[in-house]
């Protein structure tokens, strides 16, 4: 029985020796600087699990393994320009490292050679053709998200129903079409394959309802940056809008002021503490923990309808109780 360690293992080899050796370097250099950031490879090993699922011969699911990261990655060049973002994992990001344009044209060849990868499949035409189909779509859907989060820091009106949306392009359908590709790939039936999709696609919503507790909740010295980014940022995660759904009058307005100017560096820490407490009067913390927890159920729901053995469905199983559990 594989580990996912293992299999983050065997697709860090695979990412190094697959490398952007070819001319001109000043094009390649960055996404290979990128690529070489570190982080936890989790979406190609999400597509590598969904193929061990239904077969073992992992390594043939490599070079769309590297697809989804190439393309992840893409996103995050390009993101980081959208957000004048100095730092990606600690490291100057691409465009501080080399420049926007480099940034804007390097991402662009990433998405490009993403697609390239998936042209190295040992695959029937016909299944290409499938996996390409999903991959667009996915890759579409990512963008639209991209666009919503960007629309929603203009906008005092967002729902909670738009928000849920726009996480599930933004985060979740990439997860979801890399279990999805593994199992086509592996040759699982469309309805397994659909299942899979949907266990990646609640897990994907609440890893970000997650990700937005620990953001306001989490241990500083775990999470491994200060808590309240998404506060000081004026962003309208779930917990905010569910804060103004439930507050009084009084409270509401508090909030809502708060959130319609920057945050000035000398008022940071007493935004963080005063809408904090505000989350906390609330029971925030309780309410998000609960909508997580029922996305957490959805998608073991999905999981435990994919034909494929016990054993290895608890790896995923066991996969999502770690993500959800997880203080960094």
């Amino acid at each position: 029985m594989q580990t996912l360690h293992h299999f983050q293992t065997q697709f860090e080899h695979h990412l190094k020796d697959h490398l952007f050796h070819q001319p001109p370097a000043e094009l390649y250099a960055p996404a290979n600087y990128i690529l070489q950031l570190g982080g936890k490879r989790l979406r190609p090993a999400m597509l590598m699990l969904g193929y061990y699922l239904f077969r073992e011969d992992v390594e043939k699911s490599l070079p769309a393994a590297l697809a989804i990261e190439v393309f992840h990655n893409f996103t995050l060049v390009h993101d980081d320009i959208m957000d004048a973002a100095p730092l990606r994992r600690g490291h100057p990001t691409v465009h501080q490292k080399y420049n926007t344009n480099t940034g804007i044209l390097s991402g662009d060849v990433m998405l490009a050679q993403a697609y390239n990868c998936l042209l190295q499949l040992e695959a029937t035409d016909a299944l290409v053709r499938s996996l390409t189909t999903i991959f667009t779509q996915t890759a579409i859907e990512v963008c639209q998200g991209q666009q919503l989060d960007m629309n929603f820091e203009n906008r005092q009106d967002v729902t909670i129903e738009e928000y849920l949306k726009m996480i599930e392009l933004k985060t979740s359908v990439l997860v979801a079409a890399a279990l999805k590709m593994g199992a086509l790939l592996a040759g699982a039936t469309p309805t397994d394959a659909q299942h899979l999709y949907e266990f990646g696609r609640h897990l994907g919503l609440a890893f970000q309802l997650q990700d937005d507790l620990l953001d306001t909740f989490g241990d500083a010295g775990k999470f491994g940056k200060k808590a309240g980014g998404d506060i000081c940022q004026n962003k309208k995660t779930y917990l905010y809008l569910k804060a103004l759904e439930i507050a009084d009058p009084g409270l509401k307005k508090e909030l809502e002021n708060w959130y319609i100017s920057p945050t000035h560096t000398n008022a940071a820490d007493e935004k963080i503490r005063r809408i904090t407490q505000i989350f906390q009067k609330l029971h925030i913390g309780e309410i998000t923990e609960n909508l997580k927890e029922k996305y957490q159920r959805q998608a073991i729901v999905h999981l435990d309808k994919v034909s494929a053995p016990t054993d290895k469905k608890k790896m995923l199983e066991n996969f999502a109780t770690l993500l959800m559990n997880r203080e960094l």
